[in-house]
């Protein structure tokens, strides 16, 4: 897994797997989803406008339009 945020964009990203050709898909305003064209897994979440979005950086909680299972791991 990986997380990217951009200050000076306000944007956080968090990824998981290899990288791969996807699609981008905006699922509400400001969120986006990047879905792999040939599994069309999601592999990643965008979320534009994040410090807005977390009302307390100390202990975030968002409500994202999709649902991550961590429980079965990932080939490297």
């Amino acid at each position: 897994m990986r997380v990217y945020y951009d200050e000076e964009g306000d944007f956080l990203e968090i990824s998981i797997g290899k990288p791969s050709e996807c699609y981008a898909s905006e699922v509400k305003p400001g969120i986006f989803l990047r879905i792999d064209e040939k599994t069309e897994d999601v592999k990643s979440v965008g979320i534009l406008g994040f410090k807005k979005r977390a009302k307390q950086l100390k202990d975030i909680k968002l409500d994202l339009p999709i649902e991550i299972n961590f429980s079965t791991p990932l080939a490297s």
